[in-house]
């Protein structure tokens, strides 16, 4: 078995106050990388530095709102200010404001892509241009979810955002595969502090919190557990194990690890000349519409009582 040694690296992992980020944060240290925490709020993020010292890692805060340049080249300025270079950069920070389609603002809209969206970029780029001028190569983790592929109801913003973040990690694998910089999007889910407001799941995360175990059909079914569960999945990608791997879409959770596939073709038709909208009415239904394909996060499949 292949041992996960981060000695001597360098992460940036953002929105790693709490949940998913500082379970990623926390892996990473515990496998010898320097870790720099980020938040919005400076209490929170020095709490989770002084949790990552205190099992033994080694870690600093620096608290500032991702989306813009200024704050991408902050965070990566105090990488290479307290530990001398940049390997591995996690962008998790992200919020929500879920509204349907019809009532969703602008202001609900620019929230989330900024933070999301413009936020993965703006860091990914700012990482890019260090890890590029090292030469070392390095390890770009975009995470994504459930709602970027495949769409969930309220959640406009959100699941573009998600989507155009699996979308870039394709693109940017290419880009920045002769540099040696590997590039994926993980796909977590884990009972967090938005998975605790689904009714369907609050009764098992509230058992979860009182020290019963998740049943099976959770772990495995659903593949749903805890932050921590998901949070292997970072230092193996950050690893050398993992460096022929790029451009990947991988969902974790619970016991559960999974390959997502890329958007493909998976049928066609053909007419001499083109297609009319008469033929298309025509052949459509039998042809590539014979079997649409469904969209939205399947409901878990719970036991009957």
């Amino acid at each position: 078995m292949p041992s996960i040694d981060l000695t001597g690296k360098a992460a940036v992992v953002t929105g790693s106050g709490r949940g998913l980020g500082l379970a990623y944060a926390h892996a990473l240290a515990a496998h010898g990388a320097s870790v720099v925490v980020n938040d919005v709020d400076e209490a929170v993020a020095e709490q989770a530095v002084k949790s990552i010292t205190a099992a033994g890692g080694t870690a600093v805060a620096e608290v500032v709102p991702v989306g813009t340049t200024q704050a991408a080249e902050q965070l990566v300025g105090r990488a290479v200010e307290e530990f001398g270079r940049l390997d591995v950069l996690v962008t998790n920070a992200g919020i929500l404001r879920d509204r349907v389609l019809w009532k969703m603002t602008d202001e609900d809209f620019d929230a989330v892509i900024t933070t999301h969206l413009k936020g993965t970029f703006t860091c990914a780029r700012a990482a890019a241009v260090r890890m590029r001028e090292q030469g070392e190569g390095g390890t770009l983790i975009l995470v994504g979810s459930p709602a970027g592929q495949r769409g969930n109801f309220g959640q406009t913003n959100y699941a573009a955002a998600k989507a155009g973040i699996a979308a870039m990690a394709r693109t940017w694998s290419m880009e920045l595969g002769r540099a040696g910089i590997t590039v994926n999007a993980i796909v977590p889910i884990a009972a967090t502090a938005m998975t605790e407001t689904i009714p369907a799941f609050a009764p098992y995360v509230e058992a979860m919190k009182n020290g019963e175990p998740l049943p099976d059909f959770l772990r495995k079914g659903e593949g749903f557990g805890t932050p921590e569960d998901c949070a292997a999945l970072v230092p193996f990608l950050a690893s050398e194990a993992a460096r022929s791997i790029t451009g990947q879409a991988i969902g974790i959770g619970g016991d559960k690890v999974a390959l997502w596939s890329h958007p493909q073709e998976i049928s066609a038709a053909y007419a001499d000349g083109g297609w009319s909208p008469e033929t298309l009415a025509d052949a459509f239904p039998t042809s590539v519409g014979a079997e649409l394909q469904t969209v939205g996060i399947p409901a878990p499949k719970f036991p009957e009582a």
